[in-house]
């Protein structure tokens, strides 16, 4: 005794309801994945261009009571805005922290600055930049 096939000869009903599904979600990932994409870049773009500050520590001299800091800034011109640094102890702690500000024409500043501290620093570390 043979059994019928529960399958309906393929081409000939149209599409089954699992391929439309299929279709409908690799429609929907693709709208999804350009949007997430489209998000990251405009992001990053954004991240970028605005960045007008960007600045590093090229040396530093530490003593008990406070942290001779070289920094280096680039900015665009006319832009003024501040640095914030801190200066962590030989046990992580943190014994000095400090925002120090900038303004003027020039595009690159150069600078020795001195950062206070509770006890002796062992790092200088830059905390980032920003316009203000």
């Amino acid at each position: 005794m043979s059994t019928a096939s529960a399958r309906l000869p393929e081409g000939r009903y149209g599409r089954s309801s699992d391929e439309r599904a299929d279709r409908k979600l690799k429609i929907a990932g693709a709208v999804l994945g350009t949007a997430l994409l489209a998000l990251v870049g405009y992001f990053a773009y954004h991240y970028v261009v605005e960045s007008k500050i960007s600045a590093q520590v090229i040396a530093f001299d530490a003593t008990d009571n406070a942290v001779d800091v070289h920094l280096e800034v680039h900015k665009d011109s006319g832009t003024s805005g501040y640095c914030t640094l801190r200066s962590q102890a030989a046990d992580g702690s943190e014994v000095g922290r400090a925002d120090f500000h900038f303004t003027g024409s020039a595009t690159r500043i150069d600078k020795v600055v001195t950062l206070r501290t509770t006890a002796k620093g062992t790092t200088a570390e830059l905390l980032g930049c920003h316009t203000g």
